[in-house]
């Protein structure tokens, strides 16, 4: 059974409690010795007055509690329920301020803390989810745009078979990217709902060995030349979401790297992880593009912008992080790049 965490005792309540009480007994008591020596033969007028006394301290300690209570714990449950409201209601403008400085901090400012640090990553989604909303509307309406042109541009009888041809196979090709899209989007929706697929053990070699064949095509129609130092292991994960990082990667390689270039992948293990690298000798990206190479949507290299939409390398890390692994690159412009994938073994 795990440990109950009790809330953190406020030695400052309870001395103001204690010295309250603490202070109205002592006057009674003073009061009473003074009446009893006063006052002789007349316990009825003592027992009144200091009925009247007892009744006048414990409506001050009452007060003072009150007001206590009102300071520490009514105000600051006032603020956090303001705070939560607001939350709710979309509203993710807040900053509560703590009555304590952080080394004191009780419940209630830490309370206040955490929904500040809350309310701040919220509103940082939201500015994520608007600009995903916008970046893949632009996506999706180019080649709507394309496709309804062209379209509309076949429907000319006068044209001849040739430029029929050519444009019946821009719009294969634009269904085909914006296919791709929508496919790559559902990917992402889904890796970032935490939908993983059921874990299994397989061969990690041999399946790398098989994800590089299934583009030699493309690597012969570039002339780029393909090297591996893949050693034999098992691994326990799910091998449909690695398979999409792992084509991602090699896909990105081939359409990066110049003709008569070279790609490199390699297999290695040391005490406690799976080292897989891929390397490639296209055209690199620099340290400012690196840092947002895997945010949604950028296009560092708009030399080929073209050829992509920018969800490719997100979906890679959004795949990589939910089976708990790490992603890096190192690159330098015109130098190539270097993706390295650490996995749990």
């Amino acid at each position: 059974m795990k440990n109950k965490k009790f809330a953190k005792f406020s030695l400052l309540g309870f001395i103001i409690l204690f010295a309250t009480i603490s202070v109205a007994v002592a006057i009674s008591v003073l009061v009473h010795s003074i009446l009893k020596n006063h006052i002789k033969n007349n316990d009825i007028l003592i027992f009144f007055i200091m009925f009247m006394l007892i009744l006048i301290l414990t409506t001050i300690c009452t007060l003072i509690d009150m007001i206590r209570r009102h300071k520490t714990v009514e105000e600051p449950t006032e603020q956090i329920l303001e705070a939560t409201q607001k939350i709710t209601n979309g509203n993710f403008n807040i900053k509560l301020i703590p009555n304590h400085s952080f080394d004191k901090f009780d419940q209630y400012d830490k309370i206040m803390n955490n929904l500040n640090t809350m309310a701040e990553e919220l509103k940082k989604n939201e500015v994520l989810k608007t600009d995903f909303i916008s970046n893949a509307s632009h996506e999706i309406k180019t080649p709507l745009s394309i496709i309804s042109t062209y379209a509309t541009a076949l429907q000319n009888k006068k044209l001849d078979d040739e430029t029929r041809q050519k444009y019946s196979k821009t719009l294969v090709s634009t269904c085909k990217k914006l296919s791709d899209l929508i496919s790559n989007i559902l990917k992402l929706n889904k890796l970032e709902n935490q939908t993983i697929d059921e874990l299994e053990e397989f061969e990690l070699g041999e399946f790398l060995r098989e994800c590089v064949l299934s583009f030699e095509e493309l690597f012969e129609s570039k002339n780029i030349s393909f090297d591996c130092d893949i050693d034999d292991m098992k691994i326990v994960s799910s091998k449909s979401s690695l398979e999409i990082a792992i084509n991602n990667l090699i896909s990105n390689a081939i359409k990066f790297t110049e003709p008569s270039g070279k790609v490199f992948i390699s297999l290695k293990q040391d005490d406690n992880n799976i080292i897989i690298k891929l390397k490639d000798t296209g055209c690199g990206i620099d340290e400012k593009t690196g840092k947002y190479i895997f945010d949604k949507f950028y296009q560092g290299d708009t030399s080929h912008s073209g050829e992509g939409n920018g969800l490719g390398l997100a979906l890679v890390k959004s795949v990589i992080d939910n089976l708990g692994g790490e992603i890096s690159v190192e690159s330098k412009l015109n130098k190539g790049s270097t993706f390295s994938i650490k996995l749990r073994k």
